[in-house]
């Protein structure tokens, strides 16, 4: 059966929002010529979202969470000046799709892959409703001709879940990652939904194989990045993985391996609220020696 709210997404919901109040409002950050970035102002508001803005049609990458959803849309409308014509989702979680059935209220299309749709299906409250299920579905890519721009959204599989989009805005020299990139965050890897540690590196690997020195990422969650960033936090994930393993290849139970906490090198930097060093390390263990 699928399953479209983890304990993992649940804990997310509840500790961020604990620690800071859903935001209320929404700020913008021009990335590049027609392309904005959209995070809230003063709280939490979900995942980061892109914002496509142009003569033609209005595309937004991600929604935030029902909560924050109507401040989301408050803000793109004012930046973009008039109603949002299309939707990518890059995920099934809550805090990237609550504003689904918002925005298809307001008249937008929501596009992503099929196993969003499959899995949002099952229950569609993060998409706030059945209202909020996308309408189109692709399996392999989908190329929005937009404002003079081609904005390709592509599949990568297994990564941070089984449904994973990403969006190259290949003019602009720009791609929206989803969370198949927290930067400077360990990451969530979502094995209940279909993620992996090894398709999470094979997605890293894809998107460093698509970038240059001048290419933007806007990532899932974290600041915007660039190409040597992405590159540090996959090394990051390769290094963990390969000292979790050992340690697995070694025979050590879980209680051993967080005793000898093997990801302390990278503690200050990477650990964070929801992700934390152990449970990191928990992820990591679980995936390599396929125990729950």
């Amino acid at each position: 059966m699928y399953k479209t709210l983890t304990a993992g997404l649940l804990l997310l919901a509840c500790t961020t929002i604990q620690a800071q109040d859903s935001a209320t409002s929404f700020k913008s950050t021009e990335v590049t010529d027609g392309i904005y970035l959209l995070e809230g102002a003063d709280g939490f508001g979900g995942g980061n979202i892109s914002l496509l803005v142009g003569d033609d049609k209005i595309v937004l990458i991600d929604d935030a969470m029902v909560p924050t959803a109507p401040a989301l849309l408050s803000a793109a409308l004012e930046v973009a000046g008039r109603p949002i014509d299309f939707v990518i989702n890059t995920h099934l979680h809550g805090d990237h799709v609550g504003g689904n059935a918002l925005l298809s209220d307001d008249g937008a299309i929501v596009f992503a892959h099929h196993n969003i749709r499959k899995r949002l299906a099952e229950d569609p409250t993060d998409a706030g409703g059945p209202a909020g299920l996308p309408v189109v579905t692709f399996s392999d890519e989908i190329t929005f001709h937009v404002n003079g721009m081609t904005a390709h959204a592509f599949y990568v599989e297994n990564a941070h879940t089984d449904g994973d989009a990403a969006i190259h805005f290949v003019e602009a020299n720009t791609i929206h990652a989803g969370d198949v990139m927290f930067n400077k965050l360990f990451p969530y890897i979502d094995i209940d939904n279909g993620g992996s540690i090894d398709g999470y590196i094979a997605g890293q690997e894809l998107l460093l194989s698509m970038a240059d020195d001048k290419t933007i990422i806007i990532p899932g969650h974290g600041a915007l990045a660039s190409k040597a960033d992405l590159r540090e936090n996959l090394d990051v994930l390769i290094d963990c993985k390969a000292r979790v393993a050992k340690l697995v290849a070694d025979g050590k139970s879980i209680e051993e391996v967080l005793e000898i906490n093997p990801l302390a090198d990278y503690h200050d930097t990477y650990n964070w609220g929801f992700i934390t060093t152990e449970r990191m390390t928990r992820t990591l263990y679980r995936g390599l020696s396929g125990q729950e």
